[in-house]
């Protein structure tokens, strides 16, 4: 056989698997979100973003017919998804196109051209939603390009950070015990279109309350407090102690520069199997690509397809998969 035909095909065999498919698009269609394009981009140590965004896109995707593309931590060395390698999130270019981005975020570093990209879609002012640690995303050092973004910095210009300045707190405390109280939602703005639906208690997570220092008007409107409950079951009593007096948002709104942000301290992949959650993150998605109109209190945020989600924990991912495993089957 000529040598110039077996050239591609030498170059296929050639190439690592894991520059074919890095990340995930989920392409939507009918339905109130058709025309939208979500980015949802995982990269936290704990509470398993890489099983709850693939799970969240699918929710917005089939039911809802949003376009949607998850993005990972991938190792650059295996292809594999590592939430431990914090430098790398590939695909990153397609916050380009998206009408919305969904972060789970924390901690992280990454090199200047991929936190550029982050950096100007954010500062457009284009809409947003953070979740569970989202609050802390980035944590870089002092000599680099965007050490402001950083969840602890001191500066009085962008003091917290990206967390702070643009979802409205970073990283303050545990509220609630972690790993012990679990948080129970109880809704404080029930006019407002992203509670379509929601009643007090139906928002519950295994995760824990975090303290947040925001005021309920002006540069944040809380929507849902977290009751602090005695257990890791929804229907435990909640604490006896003067944790729940007052209770800590963790579900608001803000803006940032004219575009809509939503932010809630819940979004755990094992937060995900509560209809609620889900019911409050998609209503958030709706009113942050300005859809309130299409918010419906009987909509379908069902589970698609085989979810089993890894309870939170540090170093508890699951080693070896790649964004292919989390694709619709």
């Amino acid at each position: 056989m000529n040598r110039l035909l077996l050239l591609p095909l030498m170059l296929c065999f050639a190439m690592p698997a894991h520059a074919e498919k890095q990340w995930l698009v989920f392409p939507g269609g009918e339905g109130p979100g058709e025309g939208k394009h979500v980015v949802l981009v995982a990269g936290d140590h704990e509470y398993r973003s890489e099983e709850a965004f693939p799970q969240l896109g699918k929710i917005l995707s089939v039911h809802h017919g949003f376009k949607c593309t998850v993005l990972f931590p991938i190792d650059p060395k295996t292809g594999e998804i590592n939430p431990e390698s914090v430098t790398n999130i590939p695909g990153l270019e397609t916050l380009e196109t998206a009408d919305l981005v969904v972060f789970g975020l924390r901690f992280r570093n990454l090199e200047d051209e991929q936190m550029k990209m982050i950096v100007d879609y954010a500062e457009a002012g284009r809409p947003m939603m953070a979740l569970r640690t989202s609050t802390h995303p980035f944590n870089i050092p002092k000599d680099r390009a965007y050490a402001k973004y950083t969840w602890n910095n001191g500066d009085k210009e962008f003091k917290g950070g990206f967390g702070k300045q643009i979802f409205g707190e970073t990283w303050v405390s545990h509220h609630g015990k972690h790993g012990r109280e679990s948080t129970r939602g109880i809704v404080v703005d029930a006019d407002h279109p992203i509670i379509t639906g929601i009643e007090d208690g139906e928002v519950w997570g295994p995760t824990d309350v975090y303290g947040v220092h925001l005021p309920l008007t002006g540069d944040g409107h809380a929507l849902i407090l977290g009751q602090i409950v005695a257990g890791m079951n929804p229907d435990d009593k909640p604490v006896t102690d003067d944790r729940n007096d007052p209770m800590m948002p963790i579900a608001w709104t803000r803006t940032y520069k004219g575009g809509r942000v939503f932010t809630t301290t819940m979004g755990s992949a094992d937060d995900l199997p509560n209809q609620g959650v889900r019911r409050m993150l998609v209503n958030a998605a709706y009113w942050c690509v300005g859809l309130e109109d299409k918010i419906k209190p009987d909509s379908n945020v069902s589970i698609v397809g085989e979810y089993k989600p890894t309870a939170f924990g540090f170093g508890k991912f699951i080693p070896g998969k790649k964004p292919d495993d989390y694709d619709l089957k």
